[in-house]
């Protein structure tokens, strides 16, 4: 960890301790001077430089919500984070869901893009094995999300489950309001075709996800 980020987390950690101290829920106005305390560590400890902008600090409305409320967010609230994901959801422009699974493949294991030394209109990786097992091979993956190990063998390769995958790539939102996943779509991090490569990746029968 860099020492802008390492004292950045230190900074937040002591936020941290400084509310849990106060003992119980905070008040509006102490969880309001959290926020602008934890926004003016945030301004101090980042700076732009390169395609990197400091405008990634800026949470989105779903972002704020979730930060506030966290898995325990209510119903209602819930349905309207999902219902407005999944109408924005962008589908594949010529109704093919499918691509190329090896390509898939190399854009899944790739962790690369949008760091300021990488640069403007280069292709961003995926990096799903960051939080995914994918294939029977891979020993090194992480477990923040669900093993997709076999996802094919499992779900099968309807027009449906093409779909919802399509779905869930651009924009988890849509079915799991407030997940940890990113928004490859949305956010613009993966373009169609990269999408419909990853698609490929978990359903085509050839897939390595789908080996024994």
């Amino acid at each position: 960890m860099n020492t802008t980020l390492r004292n950045t987390a230190l900074a937040l950690g002591t936020l941290a301790t400084v509310a849990g101290c106060a003992g119980g829920r905070p008040s509006a106005e102490q969880q309001a001077a959290y926020d602008r305390d934890t926004a003016e560590v945030m301004a101090r400890s980042f700076r732009e430089q390169g395609i990197v902008k400091t405008d990634r600090l800026q949470q989105d409305d779903v972002m704020t919500a979730c930060s506030k409320h966290g898995h325990h967010i209510d119903d209602d609230l819930r349905d309207r984070i999902q219902e407005s994901a999944m109408a924005a959801i962008k589908w594949p422009s010529d109704g093919n869901y499918l691509g190329d699974w090896k390509e898939g493949e190399k854009i899944a294991q790739s962790g690369r893009g949008l760091t300021w030394s990488d640069k403007a209109g280069d292709p961003n990786g995926g990096n799903c094995y960051n939080c995914h097992r994918i294939t029977k091979k891979e020993i090194s993956f992480g477990t923040i999300g669900p093993s997709l190990y076999q996802y094919g063998k499992l779900h099968g390769n309807t027009e449906a489950t093409q779909k919802y995958v399509w779905g869930k790539i651009w924009n988890p939102n849509a079915y799991t309001a407030c997940t940890n996943m990113p928004r490859f779509g949305a956010h613009a991090i993966l373009d169609e075709k990269q999408i419909r490569h990853i698609v490929a990746l978990l359903l085509d029968p050839k897939s390595p996800v789908n080996a024994e």
